[in-house]
């Protein structure tokens, strides 16, 4: 199998950045974030990108972040929050090993608060908000992972033991 060792998915605040820096740690390889690679793509943060440029300019970038690190690292990938909603993104995801890194509503919130760096999130009701966010992408998530991961009342250390667990019994896709 070609591609990541492992990819993390999930909504903001379930962990993907936290989980992927440990889980790197302990295979010995690289993280690599796909948040990252659109900012440096674009030449700024993601928070002026919906701003300035907009959502679908933002959707754009990730899609070709995603497709570029699926096929060139070979550690483990965190991709953002809502990168599963592009089909082509999800078709670029098929027989890899992707864990869904699940968190509550409640736990999302809370660990989410209201970060200007989560634009999606900012605004009036967040708590609504994040509601919608997880209604629409839970089925997505699922979709594209083969291993889920409910990240509400661990540790993340704790986290990367069941990622690593699960990534252990299902071998390769």
């Amino acid at each position: 199998m070609t591609g990541p060792r492992l990819i993390l998915v999930g909504p903001p605040g379930s962990g993907k950045s936290t989980v992927g820096r440990l889980a790197a740690e302990r295979l010995g390889v690289d993280l690599r974030d796909t948040d990252a690679d659109v900012e440096a793509a674009v030449g700024k943060a993601i928070s002026d990108i919906f701003t300035e440029d907009g959502e679908p300019a933002f959707r754009s970038a990730e899609e070709q972040a995603v497709a570029t690190a699926v096929r060139e690292h070979s550690g483990v990938l965190a991709l953002g929050g809502g990168a599963i909603l592009s089909e082509r993104t999800r078709a670029v995801l098929a027989g890899q090993r992707v864990a869904f890194l699940n968190v509550g509503l409640g736990e999302g919130v809370r660990r989410t608060g209201l970060s200007t760096a989560r634009p999606l999130l900012a605004g009036v009701n967040p708590r609504a908000t994040f509601k919608q966010l997880l209604d629409a992408r839970l089925p997505l998530y699922r979709q594209v992972a083969a291993i889920e991961v409910d990240t509400d009342e661990r540790t993340p250390d704790e986290v990367v033991d069941a990622v690593l667990a699960a990534v252990e019994n299902v071998g390769t896709p």
